[in-house]
C-alpha cells in the first residue's frame, strides 16, 4: 500500500458499510480476506451459519510464531485518527472483527479508509460526522473511545452506551468525569449520549481507579484542548503508551507515559504519519500457555517481554523453562505443570485481566490447587463451568476461582460467550483427550486473527468447519 496518493474508494454514506467491503469493481483494495474481519451487512462474501473449530487434542505446539498487532492498542489508535487533518498510514492491522467495526464507524463519520494486508490507511480530512451508528456501537465495547475524540474534533459527539463482551458491569462514569472536567457538556438520556463543548480547555483530573478506556478518552481529548492537562491515577498498559507515542507522531504534546501521571499541552490540531502498531501482548501470553499445558517448546516474538512480566512469572513458578530476549521468549515445558498458587488480576504492571481465561484453563490440569482472583471484571468465570463438562476441578465463590488440577480433560461440545473465555476453550481443547468442538467463533475473532492457522502453524490439530 503506499502512503502517499492512495487510491481511496469512494466514502461510504453514514451508516453503511464502505466499498472495500463490498467486493464493489474499481473499490481498492477488493474485500478478500477482510469478510472474515468485518461482518459488514450486505457484504457478498459475508460467512453464514454455525462455524466451529475442531480440535483434537493431545498434540504439544512447537516452533516459532510472529503475533499479530495489538488489538487493544489499534482500536484506540482508529479512534484518535479522528483528531488528525491529514491521512494516517497505519501498519501491523490485526485482521479482526473489531476492527471491521472500528473502520466502519470511521467511514460512517466522513473519513475515507483502505486495507490491504496488514496495513491500513484513513483519510479523516472530510470527516464532519459526530454521530455513532447505534447499531456499531453495541458491537464493540471499545467503541466508546470514540467519544472523546469525535466531541474533541467535531465539537460534539452522540454515542449510545456501547456492546461488545458481556464481562458485568463495566460504567463509562469515569470517562464522563474526565471529559466534563475538559469543559464538556454531556447529557444522558437513557442509552444516549451527547456530549459537546465551546472549547476544551486543560484540567487537572485525578482518576479514581486507572481505567484504560478513561485515560484514553480523556488523553485524545486533551490533546486538543488549550492549556495544559495532569491526569493523575492515568492507567499505565502498554497500549496507552503506544497511543501515546501516535499522538505524538501526530503533532502532539505528552509526557509521562508508562507511568501514573500524563502531562498533554493541547495543540491547535494534530497531522497524519506513518505509524506501526505494537505487539499484542495478550495473544502472546495465550501462545506461551497453550504450549505450556500441551507439554510443547515454542519460540513466540514480535513483542515486548516486559509487557507481560506478569504472566512469565507464573509460568515460571508453574515450571515453565523460560529464555527471554529483547523481542521474544523461548518456552519448554515441564513434564506436568505446577500450581502457580495464587494469582491476582490487576491493573498493569500486575496480572493481566485478559490472560486469567487461558491461565484458569491451564491451572485445571495443573498439579495442586490455583485460588484466582478476579479484580477487575465481576464476570469473567462463565467459561469455567465448560471447562468443569470437560472433567475440571473448578468451583466459584464471588470474584475468587478455586481450581484442582486432574491429570487430564476429555474433549467437548463448547461454545466460546466471549473473547478471552473463548481463547480458554481453545487453550483447553488443545489439552484434552479426544475431539471438541468450539462454536461461538465471532467472539474468538474479535481478538484473535486466524487463530487456527497460528496453531497449526505450531502443530495443533485445529480446523475451521
Amino acid at each position: 500500500m503506499q502512503k502517499k496518493g492512495v487510491n481511496f474508494p469512494p466514502a461510504a454514506a453514514p451508516g453503511t458499510a464502505g466499498p472495500y467491503c463490498r467486493g464493489q469493481e474499481g473499490a481498492r483494495p477488493p474485500c478478500e480476506g477482510l469478510c472474515r474481519s468485518c461482518r459488514a451487512e450486505g457484504c457478498v462474501k459475508k460467512e453464514t451459519g454455525d462455524r466451529f473449530f475442531r480440535i483434537r487434542g493431545g498434540h504439544p505446539l512447537k516452533g516459532t510464531a510472529t503475533v499479530h498487532g495489538a488489538k487493544n492498542s489499534v482500536l484506540p489508535i482508529f479512534a484518535a485518527t479522528v483528531l488528525c487533518r491529514t491521512p494516517v498510514h497505519l501498519a501491523r492491522v490485526p485482521r479482526l472483527s473489531d476492527t471491521g467495526v472500528s473502520l466502519r464507524i470511521l467511514e460512517s463519520l466522513g473519513c475515507v479508509c483502505a486495507l490491504s494486508e496488514d496495513e491500513a490507511v484513513v483519510d479523516p480530512s472530510s470527516a464532519t460526522g459526530s454521530r455513532i451508528p447505534d447499531r456499531l456501537v453495541r458491537e464493540m465495547r471499545s467503541s466508546s473511545v470514540f467519544l472523546g475524540s469525535v466531541a474533541a474534533r467535531m465539537g460534539e459527539a452522540y454515542l449510545c452506551l456501547p456492546g461488545g463482551c458481556e464481562l458485568g458491569a463495566r460504567p463509562i462514569d469515569l470517562h464522563l468525569m474526565g471529559l466534563r472536567a475538559l469543559g464538556m457538556v454531556i447529557e444522558e438520556k437513557g442509552e444516549k449520549l451527547h456530549a459537546y463543548h465551546n472549547g476544551l480547555k486543560g484540567a487537572d483530573i485525578t482518576l479514581p481507579f486507572p481505567s484504560v478506556g478513561a485515560t484514553e478518552n480523556i488523553l485524545m481529548a486533551a490533546v486538543l484542548a488549550k492549556g495544559r492537562t495532569v491526569l493523575r491515577g492515568a492507567a499505565r498498559e502498554p497500549e496507552i503508551a503506544d497511543l501515546c507515542r501516535f499522538l505524538r507522531r501526530c503533532g502532539a504534546e505528552i509526557v509521562g507515559d508508562g507511568g501514573p501521571v500524563l502531562y498533554i499541552d493541547g495543540v491547535k490540531e494534530l497531522t497524519g504519519c506513518s505509524y506501526t502498531v505494537m505487539g499484542d501482548r495478550i495473544e502472546a501470553a495465550t501462545l506461551l500457555i497453550a504450549a505450556a499445558v500441551t507439554g510443547g517448546e515454542v519460540e513466540v516474538k514480535g513483542f515486548s517481554p516486559t509487557d507481560v512480566g506478569a504472566v512469565l512469572g507464573v509460568l515460571r513458578r508453574m515450571g515453565a523453562d523460560l529464555k527471554i530476549y529483547r523481542d521474544r521468549v523461548r518456552l519448554s515445558a515441564p513434564g506436568r505443570l505446577i500450581t502457580p498458587g495464587r494469582v491476582d488480576t490487576a491493573p498493569f504492571p500486575g496480572f493481566p485481566t485478559d490472560v486469567q481465561p487461558v491461565l484458569t484453563a491451564a491451572a485445571c490440569l495443573a498439579d495442586g490447587e490455583t485460588v484466582v482472583s478476579e479484580n477487575i471484571f465481576d464476570s469473567r468465570f462463565k467459561h469455567l463451568s465448560q471447562l468443569a463438562g470437560m472433567g475440571a476441578d473448578v468451583r466459584t465463590d464471588g470474584r475468587i476461582a478455586y481450581i484442582r488440577g486432574v491429570k487430564s480433560l476429555h474433549g467437548a461440545n463448547l461454545r466460546a460467550l466471549d473473547l478471552r473465555g473463548g481463547a480458554a476453550l481453545v487453550t483447553a481443547a488443545l489439552a484434552a483427550q479426544g475431539e471438541s468442538q468450539i462454536h461461538g467463533l465471532s467472539h474468538i475473532e474479535r481478538g484473535y486473527e486466524r487463530l487456527e492457522d497460528t496453531l497449526s502453524a505450531l502443530g495443533a490439530d485445529i480446523r475451521r468447519m
